[in-house]
């Protein structure tokens, strides 16, 4: 099983340590400390360390870590630092280029996966093959598309990207780091991703690349309920239908506690039955002291 970690090249982001369960990051200037389940193991650097280096530390408030619900809290600031902040994405000739904006939000997030890292070289990758191999423009569909990296990616090399997401705030967000990056065109929807995908197949819809990081628990735009357990498989065998037969590649990235690697490709074999390749594996970031903190997995598929 492969296992792939965030480019040494990108300089704008870094996980310091990890341990405890809490991990230190550094986001361009800024270092934010924050929970993390599967950091089980001891820090390798002092409290007293950690509190030098950290601008904010995410404090867990009523209802963090209930199944179901997004982990809420606020951010204690320690230094002095913007609400708002930009970094930059660029780690060679061989890898997309975008910038985005990140922000302190009250579920912990910040605007940015980085564990993801591997997975937007792939799809510009992929992307940028298939813009040489066809007649027409590709198409790409991102769905849980949250703030727009993999848009971004796949929007790098040229392809006609469509952005879906159920939460109106972070497409906005999304197409701010768009205009950022100094890109254009990407087709903006807030829809709820299975209504789109069963949509899509009534109409015969292809698409060449496909793009999902679904969560465990969601809610689309009209209160429409998505578990993971529930609807994955079912949405993939939908997905099958409306990715092209051929010059076409689908990522799926899964965060939920209890998929591994094999699992993801156990469900994806038996979703997709035509392909070329599929490869698995597992995202991660690497602290400096060399502790590996695993975070999703995914499954890659070209056809």
């Amino acid at each position: 099983m492969a296992i792939e970690y965030p480019s040494s090249q990108w300089q704008d982001y870094e996980l310091v340590d990890s341990g405890n369960y809490e991990k230190l990051e550094r986001f361009g200037p800024y270092y934010l400390r924050r929970p993390e389940p599967k950091a089980v193991w001891d820090k390798s650097m002092s409290d007293k360390q950690w509190n030098t280096l950290t601008h904010t530390c995410f404090k867990p408030g009523a209802g963090f870590g209930k199944a179901g619900k997004e982990d809420s809290g606020t951010w204690d600031r320690l230094k002095k630092m913007d609400d708002q902040w930009r970094i930059a994405y660029n780690c060679g000739k061989t890898c997309p280029s975008f910038k985005l904006r990140l922000g302190l939000t009250s579920f912990k997030h910040v605007g940015v996966f980085p564990e993801q890292a591997p997975n937007w070289n792939w799809i510009y990758s992929q992307s940028c093959k298939l813009m040489k191999n066809m007649p027409s423009i590709p198409k790409v569909l991102n769905l849980f598309a949250y703030t727009g990296a993999a848009s971004l990616a796949a929007r790098a090399a040229g392809t006609d990207v469509t952005h879906l997401d159920s939460v109106r705030q972070v497409v906005t967000w999304a197409n701010q780091n768009m205009e950022l990056s100094g890109m254009d065109s990407v087709r903006w929807l807030i829809d709820d991703a299975m209504k789109f995908v069963q949509r899509s197949v009534r109409r015969g819809s292809l698409f060449n690349g496909i793009i999902l990081d679904p969560p465990a628990y969601g809610h689309g735009p009209d209160g429409e309920k998505w578990k993971l357990d529930e609807c994955l498989f079912s949405m993939l065998k939908d997905v099958d239908k409306i990715l092209a037969p051929e010059n076409s590649f689908l990522v799926l990235n899964l965060y939920s506690n209890g998929y591994t690697a094999s699992l993801a490709e156990t469900i994806a074999r038996q979703a997709f039955k035509n392909f070329k390749t599929l490869e698995s594996g597992e995202l991660a970031l690497k602290d400096r002291f060399g502790k590996v903190l695993p975070l999703s997995v995914y499954v890659r598929i070209t056809r």
